[in-house]
C-alpha cells in the first residue's frame, strides 16, 4: 500500500508541476478508483497531503470526522515533492509546448471523467 500511496503522490506531483493541479483532479480520484478509499476519506487524505500551506482547516474537519489517514497523507506528500519537481522539469523543456500540455491535460481530465462515470 505504501508504494501505491507514493505513486499517487508522484503522479499528482507531476500533474501539479505540469498543469497546476493535483488534489481534486488526481489524488482523490486515484485514491477512490485505484485504492478503494471512500470519497470523504480520499478527500481528507488529499487535503492532509497538501497541508502546507493549503488544506489545514479542511483537513482538521476531516480528521475530526474520522475521514483522514495522516500516515497515508504523509506518504503521498513524499511522492508529491518529487513528482512536482519532475513535472515542472518536464513541462519546461523546450520541446514541450503549451499546446501539448493543454492536450495532455484534456486527455487526463477526459479519462478521469469517463472512469468516474462508467466505473463501478
Amino acid at each position: 500500500m505504501i508504494i501505491q500511496l507514493l505513486l499517487v503522490g508522484l503522479v499528482a506531483g507531476v500533474a501539479g508541476g505540469m498543469f497546476g493541479i493535483g488534489g481534486g483532479a488526481i489524488m482523490v480520484p486515484a485514491m477512490v478508483l485505484l485504492l478503494g478509499m471512500g470519497q470523504k476519506l480520499a478527500t481528507g487524505t488529499s487535503l492532509a497531503a497538501q497541508i502546507l500551506p493549503i488544506g489545514i482547516l479542511g483537513a482538521v474537519v476531516y480528521y475530526q470526522e474520522g475521514n483522514l489517514r495522516i500516515r497515508d497523507a504523509l506518504w503521498i506528500a513524499g511522492g508529491l515533492v518529487v513528482g512536482n519537481l519532475l513535472g515542472a522539469l518536464f513541462a519546461n523543456q523546450t520541446f514541450v509546448s503549451g499546446e501539448l500540455l493543454k492536450k495532455l491535460y484534456g486527455v487526463m481530465l477526459l479519462g478521469l471523467g469517463l472512469r468516474y462515470l462508467l466505473g463501478r
